[in-house]
């Protein structure tokens, strides 16, 4: 309520001076109508009694509206413009140099300024595998004391001060020793604030965007575990003008829902980095951030694809041997898609001068699937070579039948040039049962007769394909069958067994 608003705020200018017989009493006074028990009056509203005061020095009494009264009660302190008073009062033209650093502890000029530093970690986009970097978005928060800027609170109603302009105050000159590119936030306005409490305590918080450096060691991809570091760190004074702390309790907190594509932060360990050059020592802070791959994603896209592509490659092993074409087109097939598939999982990380758990991997598969073309040209030689061999015996053997029957002819013609009278007694072929030299013969037999041994199972199984030189081959398709499962299945638990293995141990960390 305002002077103007109050109707009988004239009469203060009216003074009226009182008799000894008539205090308590003047001509304004007027006796008003009972209030009416809703709040309404009877009769017409009349103005509300002024109020008597008394002036004990000079004995003279005055009367004061009972408006005047209740607007000195009932006013409210405008701290807007209380605010505006108090930094134009610490802040003012020749009050305040932002040049000049805060004094140390307890106002001693020759401590080092005391910087406490928070963050609260708002999403991490991308972890760049083939770049080695990471992008964060954080707000970032620093706290320090600054004598120059205390003021009265107005008995605890002025609770802070708040700016927008970072250049109006001292600032720390902190920079991220590991950051590629950042920028900060402007929509719908700049995502800055600085407030300034009674005590002289500045508190700076700021929105930002940063792509950090992350140093990766890619032994053991996709198995692995990577430690990505943000580092903080003065950039002109030294630990003898300027200290960097992590506020106690919770310096680094991490937004509750992070969902990462391909990683997971298990945990961040917060610690400190100062370094020395050759003109100070500087502080630094850091924090660093555990992630661990996820594997699913590897596991559907890599491990099993591969897997596939050197089992159907064994499916040649069943073909027959006669199928050339066949099994020369599922071979070459096979190995373009395991190079491919190799040539496509390295186009996605950096060229590193060691061995990863990866390329093992693709090494050993396109091994198999090479190993099952090279078999298939064994084959094929075997079979030729055994052909032909084959053939050449034969030739052999029918040149030697006919060397046989032409000597024999020759030696019956002999006989009969020479006695040409001569009678033959040709004995019977067949004997009949009752025959004692054929019983005796068998009897022989009977007594020379063994019981027979356990057959063998591996002798019985590789006894279905003859010795002989044209069955070489089928027996390498038969032993391939056999040898190429068990070899694969034996690297497949030597590999999961070393890296799952060493990965434990990286756990530790």
């Amino acid at each position: 309520m305002n002077k103007l608003s109050c109707p009988l705020f004239a009469e203060l200018g009216k003074v009226t001076k009182l008799g000894p017989g008539q205090a308590g009493r003047t001509a304004h006074h007027r006796r008003l109508p009972r209030p009416h028990p809703e709040g309404r009056t009877h009769g017409t509203p009349q103005p509300q009694p002024p109020t008597w005061a008394a002036d004990t020095i000079s004995g003279r009494s005055y009367t004061l509206p009972a408006c005047a009264v209740h607007h000195s009660n009932n006013a409210k302190i405008n701290f807007r413009e209380k605010e505006k008073k108090v930094l134009d009062q610490i802040l003012g033209a020749g009050k305040y140099d932002a040049r000049i650093r805060p004094s140390g502890i307890n106002g001693t000029a020759n401590k080092a300024t005391t910087v406490e530093v928070n963050m609260f970690l708002r999403s991490i986009s991308k972890i760049d595998d083939y770049k080695m970097e990471y992008s964060v978005q954080l707000t970032f928060r620093e706290q320090w004391t600054d004598e120059r800027l205390k003021f009265d609170d107005i008995q605890g109603r002025l609770k802070y001060l708040t700016l927008t302009e970072a250049n109006r105050v001292w600032m720390p000159d902190l920079f991220f020793s590991n950051e590629k590119e950042g920028h900060f936030h402007n929509i719908i306005m700049p995502n800055v604030y600085i407030r300034i409490f009674p005590n002289g305590s500045v508190l700076y918080s700021i929105r930002i965007s940063l792509t950090l450096a992350c140093p990766m060691n890619l032994k053991l991809y996709p198995l692995d575990r990577q430690i990505c570091s943000l580092r903080m760190a003065s950039y002109g004074w030294t630990t003898n003008d300027l200290v960097f702390l992590w506020k106690e309790g919770d310096p680094v907190q991490v937004v509750k829902n992070l969902h990462l594509p391909r990683f997971t932060l298990e945990k961040f360990l917060t610690d400190y980095c100062n370094s020395k050059t050759n003109t100070g020592e500087y502080s630094c802070l850091k924090v660093d951030l555990l992630f661990k791959r996820e594997f699913s994603y590897y596991l559907i896209q890599i491990y099993i694809p591969c897997c596939m592509l050197v089992i159907v490659s064994w499916v040649s092993f069943w073909l027959d041997q006669g199928a050339v074409p066949a099994r020369v087109s599922l071979g070459v097939t096979t190995l373009l898609t395991m190079a491919t598939q190799t040539s496509g999982i390295n186009a996605s990380l950096p060229p590193v001068s060691y061995t990863k758990a990866i390329d093992v991997w693709t090494g050993v598969c396109l091994t198999f699937v090479f190993g099952a073309l090279l078999e298939f040209a064994l084959v094929n030689y075997a079979s030729r070579s055994g052909s032909n061999k084959a053939n050449m015996h034969k030739e052999n053997m029918k040149k030697k039948r006919r060397d046989l029957e032409q000597a024999s002819l020759d030696a019956a013609s002999d006989l009969l040039d020479t006695d040409s009278n001569a009678t033959f007694a040709m004995k019977p072929l067949v004997r009949h049962p009752g025959d004692p030299l054929a019983l005796e013969k068998r009897l022989q037999c009977e007594v020379h007769m063994q019981a027979p041994k356990r057959p063998n199972c591996c002798k019985t199984w590789l006894s279905k394909f003859p010795t002989r030189q044209c069955s070489r081959s089928k027996r390498i398709d038969v032993i391939s069958r056999i040898t190429f499962p068990l070899v694969f299945a034996l690297f497949n638990l030597v590999y999961w067994s070393t890296y799952l293995f060493r990965e434990e141990e990286d756990e530790t960390f």
